[in-house]
């Protein structure tokens, strides 16, 4: 299946977008919410299903639309054509500090794995489905890792990801024990399992949980140093309103300034 070919610029370094740039004709699918600006002559579309070419009837719509519910997904997404007579851009903005990672499938095999809500944008023609984990274990203590998006196709598709992103290429049985919810995506050659972490004090003590995720090669992966999970987690635990130390930084006055800055009014 012949996939929209794209320029892209990524622009920014903790909050990026990335800016697309469309011939007429072509056209990007993206998750709703994502686009930042459009110029003039680009088209906004909402179809039903998985952002793939819609050649499969009503039956693949249905579903393309039911692996988008199971990961959480909207039923929708959003198709940006140009349907002017000159190139004309559009750009996608990150939704929390990270980064925007470019993933050309052509050069993957035809098929990525990413987390769940990583997909951001990609050229009109790419699927994206689900991969669920097969082994027991791992699904009931993969975590975040255990449904995955699949992205399909042989174009260019953006992942968004938390903090610093690190990509490594795994030889054939080379291992990484890997926090479950710093895996951004790895190649489906690409072993995906957990695996208990052996010493109950490190267990309860170490902060780390009592699984971790394993990656074995070959094949690509990507982590990310900030999962979304463990920045919200930091944010509700200082929030004032959650018993954190929120109270009074940043004003001499304390409570009393937050009520004149606005913050408890």
């Amino acid at each position: 299946m012949a996939m929209d070919v794209i320029d892209y610029t990524i622009h920014g370094d903790d909050m990026q977008f990335v800016d697309i740039v469309l011939d007429p004709g072509e056209a990007v699918v993206a998750e709703a919410g994502g686009m930042m600006y459009m110029e003039s002559g680009i088209d906004m579309d909402t179809i039903f299903g998985d952002g793939s070419n819609q050649t499969g009837g009503i039956f693949g719509k249905l579903l393309g639309a039911g692996k988008r519910l199971i990961t959480g997904e909207s039923l929708f997404m959003t198709v940006y054509e140009n349907k002017g007579n000159q190139r004309a851009s559009l750009a996608f903005a990150a939704p929390y500090p990270g980064k925007i990672i470019p993933i050309d499938l052509s050069k993957l095999g035809g098929e990525f794995h990413v987390q769940k809500d990583s997909f951001l944008c990609g050229a009109k023609g790419v699927a994206i489905g689900i991969a669920m984990q097969r082994k027991i274990g791992t699904g009931l203590f993969g975590g975040e890792g255990f449904i995955m998006q699949k992205l399909e196709g042989d174009g260019l598709a953006f992942a968004h990801a938390g903090g610093t992103l690190m990509e490594r290429e795994l030889k054939a049985g080379e291992q990484l024990r890997i926090d479950t919810g710093c895996v951004v995506g790895y190649q489906p050659s690409v072993q995906f399992d957990v695996q208990y972490v052996g010493k109950i004090k490190t267990a309860i003590f170490g902060g780390e949980g009592l699984f971790f995720a394993t990656l074995t090669g070959p094949g690509k992966v990507i982590l990310q140093s900030l999962p979304f999970s463990r920045l919200a987690g930091r944010i509700f635990a200082a929030a004032p309103q959650a018993g954190g130390k929120g109270q009074g930084e940043g004003s001499v006055l304390g409570g009393l300034g937050n009520i004149l800055d606005g913050d408890n009014s």
